[in-house]
């Protein structure tokens, strides 16, 4: 069970702040959670959540103006050994070591991660050598047999190309392959399938799977797509302006959503059972400019069950409502101060 389990990744009460001219971005606000060996984490939120530098700080990859102001970042290591990445400098020999050989990143947009002026086989050679320590000839030949491995046709040639010669299909598997090739033990996809048709989002999602099986490794899912979510996470994390405001495992996350912002991502997605021609619910307002974050909760001014005098007063703690799931909410503060248990969680369309 994962509460015998020591997890992989543990990131606690993480801030990464863009410092800027024109005001402060606080694009992840304390964001706390595990990912565990051999397990799948989704992090799923609307677009400007903070996900994608929540995975870029954990790689010590954000770009200035930002940087990591507070919380730990803890990777547990092969031997067993803890590494507070924060502790780190980014272009440390230590950090570097962990890009590749520890986690792998699979960029959001591949046609624009990958060099245009070279090879994909010149950029995966390139990485096994760095980590691996082997030379020219047996990195061409892990890197065709990487390329084979997540689908690619005819490695051999394919291996010369460059990724503007590739289908969007073929350069999201490439891309896995530069994330895998130096075997991690955690993998770090930012929406993997984003501008994908939905057979080759299938066959993605299919292989991220088979090689979760075949190599024991964990996946941290970074996505909007609550499908994607419900297919492939084991865990879920459901991220607001840069803050976890829900968690749990991905069954009780989508049957008993408890925080009223993953109740209203829930109730907006189509339904086969839909009626026709009735408008999808759909989320009220939009999420505030950056600069001009609310008072107190940051979901307060779009939440239905808004409580005047307290959401707009305080920021919620993520606390723990249940064995499973943990809720960043006034509506259920008051109760578990009081040990009264949980409130109800409404039904879903």
């Amino acid at each position: 069970m994962q509460s015998e389990q020591k997890p992989l990744l543990s990131v606690r009460n993480l801030k990464t702040y863009f410092f800027q001219d024109e005001g402060t971005v606080k694009a992840v606000d304390g964001a706390t959670f595990d990912v565990y060996p051999g397990k799948t984490l989704g992090i799923v939120g609307e677009s400007g959540c903070g996900k994608s530098v929540t995975a870029q700080s954990i790689l010590r990859i954000v770009d200035q103006p930002g940087r990591i102001v507070d919380g730990e970042i803890v990777l547990r290591g092969a031997d067993g050994n803890d590494v507070e990445l924060t502790r780190l400098h980014p272009d440390s020999r230590e950090m570097r070591d962990i890009r590749g050989t520890e986690i792998g990143l699979v960029f959001q947009e591949p046609m624009t991660s990958f060099s245009p002026v070279h090879t994909v086989g010149n950029q995966i050679v390139e990485a096994i050598r760095l980590h691996c320590g082997v030379n020219e000839r047996e990195a061409r030949i892990k890197a065709v047999e990487t390329l084979r491995q997540v689908g690619i046709p005819k490695p051999e040639r394919r291996i010369d190309e460059y990724a503007f010669e590739l289908s969007g299909g073929l350069r999201q598997r490439a891309m896995i392959a530069v994330a895998l090739s130096c075997n991690p033990r955690l993998l770090i996809a930012d929406e993997p399938t984003t501008a994908l048709d939905v057979t080759t989002q299938a066959q993605i999602l299919d292989l991220l799977r088979q090689l979760q099986e075949q190599r024991g490794m964990a996946i941290m899912l970074i996505t909007h797509n609550l499908g994607v979510i419900a297919e492939m996470a084991d865990d879920v994390v459901v991220m607001y302006l840069g803050r976890v405001v829900e968690q749990g495992p991905v069954d009780a996350i989508f049957h008993s959503p408890q925080h009223p912002y993953t109740r209203a991502l829930l109730r907006s997605i189509p339904s086969i059972e839909s009626t026709p021609r009735v408008e999808l619910p759909t989320i009220s307002g939009s999420i505030p400019h950056p600069y001009n974050r609310p008072s107190g909760c940051p979901f307060y001014p779009r939440c239905p069950e808004f409580i005047p005098g307290t959401c707009d007063q305080a920021e919620p703690a993520l606390r723990a409502v249940s064995e499973q799931q943990s809720v960043s909410c006034f509506l259920y503060q008051s109760q578990v101060s009081q040990g009264q248990g949980t409130k109800p969680s409404e039904g879903m369309a």
